[in-house]
């Protein structure tokens, strides 16, 4: 299970530099973004509902979780098989074509561009 959960980390912190993104400041832009969408990345595909729930699968692992939208971030809660990914980390969301950006620690720390499929 440990070798899974660092995994689906480094796999969703691994990425080009790109400078074309723009930031998703508000909770409608988002929802608008990912509705009826899924982000995926290398063995991942989720799902981010407008009720603020997270469904999908990582490597083959079930991943469930709740997500808000608070003061221009996104912040979430992440479980790999019920065990705890991630626990309230608010990220910021940029925007580039079909590729969204998270990045956590509320835009400094690590980041991880998901594609809407």
């Amino acid at each position: 299970m440990r070798l899974v959960l660092t995994s689906i980390v480094a796999v969703m912190m691994a990425g080009p530099a790109l400078a074309e993104f723009k930031r998703v400041t508000d909770r409608d832009n988002f929802v608008s973004l990912v509705n009826n969408r899924d982000l995926t990345r290398l063995g991942i595909r989720l799902n981010v509902s407008d009720g603020g729930k997270i469904t999908g699968r990582a490597f083959g692992q079930k991943v469930s979780g709740d997500w808000s939208w608070s003061s221009g971030f996104f912040c979430r809660d992440l479980y790999i098989n019920g065990d705890v990914l991630d626990e309230n980390n608010c990220q910021t969301v940029e925007v580039r074509g079909d590729t969204l950006r998270f990045t956590s620690d509320k835009g400094s720390g690590d980041f991880a561009d998901l594609r809407l499929r």
